[in-house]
């Protein structure tokens, strides 16, 4: 019963999204009935002096009521439409007294199809059957001719309904669609977003960390009583940190578009400012954005925590190429805690913060004890690339 009390889609009754040229030609199938009326109603002569005032009131009606039933259905409005139908209707009963029967069919021929094209089905069976009682018995055509036309009109409105549907179902998957675009663009900036916040957020913590650690070491050298030459190596080796934060910073930015350095370039230069010794193995390949800053970030903050907790131990350093994966595996061979004081220096959310980023890949981060009895601390990172 839904169906048959259900108004059509309103993308189908707006005719938005209809094509140009669909919308000329129905203007013009439209003007050609009108005037084919008209010259009709002037050619057979049924009207004279006051006539064609009454004609053209009439012309003038059912133009109003057809401009006003279409907007009184996009707005829903059922007795409205009816009221309006109604109207062309009582001025195709008039022009059938007035002895113009071309004109009354095409009136109620014309109004069963745009009934049956927007109006709900139950009301539109209604109005065609009206119509096309009248037409039936208005008519002098041949019993088949009139049985023929009081079928094919309302098929004719159910095949144009139909085809106002397909169009407005098209016209809001369209708009889904875009709807689905925009959104899926909105995220991509909040992910970027997110991703270049994180990004800035592990470069400004590694570069404060390390600062920490020699401004921490000089204040003990200041306690303590030491060399001024000493402290001032510490003082300038904290402002050497932030410096290169700053430029880590900007490179973050770069890599975020991938315009970085390769990654084993990079861990060369670690390894070697630290005296580290760095092995690689694999096939060398470029990596993305995204696993190459993670792989960066780990190593800084491995060689952080050991100049931090274990300074003066030997390290070890073996990044290596994997099918589908890259492997970080950092070792110091130290005792931790060896730094006192110096160990309690920065927030000491670094792997923490390394652990997540690589989560958010889809990889793993491991860190603790050598164990088996040996000294050390070992960090190894696993993410797809």
């Amino acid at each position: 019963m839904e169906n048959w009390t259900a108004w059509p889609a309103r993308e189908a009754l707006s005719g938005v999204g209809v094509p140009r040229r669909r919308q000329v030609m129905t203007w013009g199938v439209r003007g050609v009935l009108a005037a084919l009326v008209l010259w009709g109603a002037l050619r057979n002569g049924s009207f004279h002096g006051w006539g064609y005032a009454a004609l053209a009131a009439g012309f003038l009606a059912c133009a109003a009521a057809v401009r006003g039933y279409f907007l009184a259905t996009l707005a829903r409005r059922p007795g409205l439409s009816l009221a309006l139908l109604g109207v062309l209707l009582g001025v195709g009963a008039a022009a059938q007294l007035a002895g113009e029967h071309t004109s009354a069919a095409v009136l109620w021929g014309g109004t069963v199809v745009i009934a049956v094209e927007r109006l709900p089905l139950l009301h539109a069976l209604s109005v065609s059957a009206v119509a096309m009682g009248a037409y039936a018995l208005a008519s002098t055509e041949r019993p088949l001719v009139i049985v023929g036309t009081v079928v094919a009109l309302p098929f004719v409105g159910y095949a144009l309904r139909l085809d106002e549907e397909a169009r407005g179902a098209g016209f809001r998957l369209l708009a889904q669609e875009r709807a689905a675009r925009r959104a899926e663009a909105e995220s991509a900036a909040l992910a970027e977003r997110a991703r270049i916040a994180r990004e800035i957020h592990d470069v400004l913590a590694h570069s404060l960390s390390a600062q920490m650690v020699h401004l921490e070491a000089a204040r003990l050298l200041i306690e303590r009583g030491e060399d001024p030459q000493r402290v001032l190596e510490r003082v300038v080796a904290a402002r050497s940190m932030a410096r290169e934060g700053l430029a880590e910073t900007r490179q973050a930015l770069s890599a975020l578009r991938g315009e970085l350095t390769p990654v084993e370039e990079f861990l060369r230069e670690s390894a070697a400012g630290e005296g580290t010794r760095l092995e690689v193995t694999g096939e060398p390949r470029a990596l993305p954005a995204e696993a190459g800053l993670a792989v960066r970030r780990v190593a800084q903050e491995a060689l952080t925590n050991v100049r931090k907790h274990a300074p003066g131990a030997r390290v070890e350093m073996r990044f290596t190429y994997l099918e589908g994966w890259v492997e970080l595996w950092v070792r110091d061979r130290g005792a931790r805690g060896a730094s006192g004081e110096l160990g309690a220096a920065g927030a000491g959310y670094g792997l923490l913060g390394m652990r997540e980023r690589a989560e958010l890949l889809g990889g793993t981060l491991d860190a603790g004890p050598a164990g088996s009895g040996e000294e050390g601390f070992v960090v190894r990172l696993r993410v797809p690339a």
